[in-house]
Formats: C-alpha cells, sequence, structure tokens
C-alpha cells in the first residue's frame, strides 16, 4: 500500500508541475543553459520511472528532497512539526473517547428514550457540521466575542505565547510537545498557556469525531443487548449495570476501538484544516502550505508520512480486534 501511495502521487505530482521550479531561483529562471544544468544535477532529465526508484531509495535513507517553502531539508522539515501535531492528535482522541463512548452506552440502553434522541441529534449534528465552519465559529465566539464583552478569551491560533514564552525564556526544545515540555520543565505558567491554545482546535477536532464514535457504540450495544447470553445474564439476576459493564460493554467496544484507532490515524496526518485554522504548526498546516506553494517534495514527504501511519495503524488496530475479541484467532 505504501509503495502503491508513493507512485501515483509521484507520477500525478509530475503531471501537475516540473519539479525544477523549486529549485530555480530568480537569477536563473530564465536561463536554459542554467535550468538544463539542474536538471542534470538533481536527475530530472533521467526518464520518470528511474527518477521513482532513485526517489524511493531516498525515502527509505532520510532524503526526501528539499523544501523550498520551508527553506530546508523535507524530512527534518516535517520532523520538527510532528510532534505539535501529535499534542493535537491525542487531546482530541481523548475527548472523542471519553464523551463519545459514554454517550453510545447511555444511547444504546435508552433505546427510543429522551436519552438516546438526545444524544443521536449530537451525533448527526457532530457528523454533519463543516470542521472549517465550527473552527471558525469557535473563533469567534471564544476569542472575539468573549474579548469584545469582557470575559477570558481563549486563544486564536498557536500551541503557545511566542512573546511571554520569551519573556520568561522558555521554548519547547525538549520533547517538542509543547504541553509536555511545559510540565518537563516545571514552568506552571507555560503549562496554563500551552493548555489553553490546545482547548479550541482539540475541540473542533473531537466533535466531529464523536458524532461518528457515538453511533458505532450505540449500534454496538443495540446488537449485543440483543445476544442470548445477555438475557441469561438478566434471567441469573444481575443487576442491570453488572449485565451492561461487565457482560455487554467489551464486546460492543470491538467495532468502537476499530474506528478510535483509525480515527487517531487520521488525526496524527495532521488534520490540516483544523491546523490551518488555528495557525497550529503542525504537519497539517505545512502540507496546506505546500501545496498551495507548489512545493511537491514538501507533499510528497507528508503523504509518505500519513501512509505509513495509516498503514501501521491498521495492524495495531487488527492486533487489539484480537485480544478483544478471542474469536478472531480462530
Amino acid at each position: 500500500m505504501i509503495l502503491g501511495v508513493t507512485l501515483v502521487v509521484f507520477f500525478l505530482s509530475h503531471v501537475i508541475s516540473d519539479p525544477i521550479q523549486l529549485y530555480l531561483s530568480p537569477k536563473n529562471a530564465g536561463n536554459p543553459a542554467a535550468i538544463a544544468a539542474l536538471r542534470h544535477a538533481y536527475g530530472l532529465d533521467q526518464p520518470l520511472p528511474i527518477q521513482y526508484v532513485k526517489y524511493l531509495q531516498g525515502l527509505f535513507t532520510g532524503d526526501w528532497g528539499y523544501s523550498k517553502l520551508a527553506g530546508q531539508a523535507v524530512y527534518p522539515a516535517i520532523a520538527g512539526r510532528f510532534p505539535t501535531t501529535l499534542e493535537l492528535a491525542i487531546a482530541a482522541v481523548i475527548l472523542t473517547i471519553a464523551i463519545g463512548i459514554p454517550l453510545g452506552i447511555v444511547s444504546g440502553v435508552s433505546n427510543g428514550k429522551m436519552a438516546d434522541h438526545l444524544s443521536r441529534i449530537f451525533a448527526i449534528v457532530g457528523v454533519s457540521l463543516p470542521v472549517f465552519w465550527l473552527g471558525l465559529i469557535l473563533k469567534i465566539v471564544f476569542f472575539y466575542d468573549f474579548k469584545v464583552w469582557g470575559l477570558p478569551s481563549l486563544p486564536s491560533g498557536g500551541s503557545y505565547d511566542v512573546l511571554l514564552a520569551d519573556s520568561l525564556g522558555w521554548h519547547p526544545a525538549i520533547t517538542r510537545i509543547p504541553i509536555l515540555d511545559a510540565i518537563l520543565s516545571g514552568n506552571p505558567t507555560m503549562l496554563v498557556d500551552t493548555s489553553a491554545h490546545l482547548i479550541l482546535p482539540a475541540i473542533t477536532l473531537a466533535f466531529i469525531s464523536i458524532g461518528n464514535i457515538t453511533r458505532i457504540m450505540r449500534s454496538s450495544m443495540l446488537e449485543v443487548l440483543r445476544q442470548d447470553y445477555i438475557t441469561l445474564a438478566r434471567s441469573k439476576g444481575l443487576s442491570e449495570r453488572v449485565v451492561i459493564y461487565r457482560h455487554a460493554l467489551r464486546n460492543a467496544m470491538v467495532p468502537t476501538l476499530t474506528v478510535s484507532g483509525l480515527i487517531f490515524a487520521g488525526l496524527l496526518g495532521g488534520a490540516p484544516i483544523t491546523e490551518f485554522i488555528f495557525q497550529w504548526p503542525g504537519i497539517g498546516q505545512l502540507s496546506i502550505n505546500g501545496i498551495l506553494g507548489g512545493d511537491l517534495s514538501l507533499v510528497l514527504g507528508y503523504v509518505f508520512v500519513t501512509t505509513i501511519i495509516i498503514v501501521v495503524a491498521n495492524l495495531i488496530v487488527d492486533l487489539l480486534y484480537a485480544y478483544m475479541d478471542p474469536r478472531v484467532r480462530l
């Protein structure tokens, strides 16, 4: 799958634009001799299959090309921003699981009742709302409107206040995950600041995922609660709480676990729109800037990273699936 994705994206990128544009400066842009020399220097005068083989060799040896937009090699450009994306993805997944699974359980157990209807409405709204619209509304309300009303507002962008960090002599240099570095460095001021910057983008990402998790958890609970062993457990006089949380929940969690793993993998891919709206300095924002700037090397590197993440996440989910449901081992 990884090879297939790199193959498709590599050839499409060469159809869309000429890669030599990345290496041209204003001085040699109109000089045919200089352009020809650059093509030869970077192997762009060779047939596409040979260029693709060399590109693969570079991918697996750490040479992902040069990003004109980032002003550095692609690999360190992506590696430098990945920890910030990891922070956002973890926060969004925690919110998704903490809210989505309980809502799904309540909805499944209360089938046809008011709690079920409210949970389903919330899930449908979450799935239906465009992420860019939700992010902009949250910024307008919790940043601009709260300031107008004289209320404490939340930051509208970035992963931390750069001016505040400079005044305190603090920078996320330990793990490059701002909130974790604030904890490790024992800086409560920056811990509060990094946490505040995380709230709006994490809610934006989680809101859509919560809807998916709630719907899947509800369907799983309804299916499990109709099984014979649940009827047997109730007939033995077990309390409803024991029946639901000890007997039904584990089996109902299997499909939910699968979707949760894939959601986390997708978030690790950068959640580009959310990062772009909140100026979150992760690989998602970097990829959109690369697309808008025509930086093919950067886009190819981003696609390669996200493909690896999704493939590995699928493998991990399959292993956990077998752990949760012993019948899969057969």
